[in-house]
């Protein structure tokens, strides 16, 4: 079975096999990384590897990620997306906090294009992340100021993050979006319901932890399930590659982002791209074992 090795993303094409670059920074997503220069080395090499889609967020160290794609990458390769997430900020101490007030989505927007040395953005989750201490803020409201920022060209689509189907459809009464992120994997599929209403609107579906979270027990987790570990030896792959691979043949809406801070992981995850999976194969796996509810209020990507 092949599967295509391009979607859409709103109006742009992009490759399947895109980079998720919050494991660049610091640990816990926050400061610098231990050695900034192999940081950049990754970046690099999954340009020449043919990634023309890179998701971040000013909110990755904060700052940290972005300078650091600007240090690799500008001036940028004609036709490289990069997708970026507003909806959170991080204290003095590292703890994610809400950011979803119409000033802290436009002041997010402005701060990852002032670091990335860009002046749009390909387009922008709304990243909902709930917080008792926060006033709440309006799904309208915040997704009029995204419309706001779109019309005035600092972003050309909109997405959104952290959601269920409902809202999903709410979102759509009053924007186009162009993609959705959730938490997602061959372990973890709560999430399908969203993906099938992504593939009903043509609407891209990016997973978040496409190789499972701390949650589901991460590649570990996938490595250690029968049926993986089965097909990936049938095909002489790791089992990394199968569950990278099961998500690109499981539906072609899906746009995926695997992040890694090891140039090694990075060539072994865009491999996944050439394991191409039978209809055997595909039965096997429909019977992973889940890791239960996703545990949405993770960090992402």
């Amino acid at each position: 079975m092949t599967t295509n090795q391009t979607a859409n993303l709103g109006r742009h094409t992009v490759g399947r096999m895109g980079f998720g670059a919050m494991q660049l920074a610091g640990p816990g997503v926050f400061g610098l990384p231990r050695d900034p220069d192999a940081a950049r080395s990754v970046l690099r090499r999954a340009i020449e590897l043919g990634v023309d889609h890179i998701d971040t967020s000013q909110y990755y160290g904060p700052d940290v990620v972005n300078e650091l794609i600007r240090e690799a990458l500008a001036p940028y390769p004609a036709g490289l997306r990069i997708v970026s997430k507003v909806g959170a900020r991080r204290d003095d101490a590292g703890a994610w906090l809400p950011a979803q007030r119409p000033e802290e989505l436009r002041a997010g927007v402005e701060a990852n294009l002032a670091t990335l040395g860009i002046e749009s953005l390909a387009a922008v989750n709304l990243r909902l992340l709930d917080h008792g201490d926060a006033p709440p803020v309006a799904l309208a409201e915040q997704l009029g100021t995204m419309e706001d920022l779109r019309r005035e060209g600092k972003i050309a689509a909109i997405g959104i993050s952290n959601v269920d189907r409902a809202t999903v459809e709410e979102a759509l009464e009053l924007v186009d979006l162009v993609c959705v992120q959730n938490a997602f994997s061959i372990v973890q599929r709560e999430s399908q319901d969203v993906l099938d209403l992504c593939a009903e609107r043509d609407i891209a579906f990016v997973p978040f932890f496409p190789l499972g979270s701390a949650f589901t027990g991460g590649p570990a987790a996938i490595a250690a399930d029968p049926e993986v570990a089965s097909v990936a030896e049938r095909h002489g792959v790791t089992t990394s590659q199968v569950a990278l691979a099961w998500l690109l043949h499981h539906d072609p809406h899906i746009l995926l982002i695997p992040g890694t801070s090891s140039v090694a992981h990075l060539e072994e995850n865009m491999g996944a791209a050439a394991v191409s999976l039978d209809d055997e194969d595909m039965a096997a796996l429909e019977g992973v074992r889940q890791a239960g509810d996703p545990h949405q209020g993770s960090h992402d990507s």
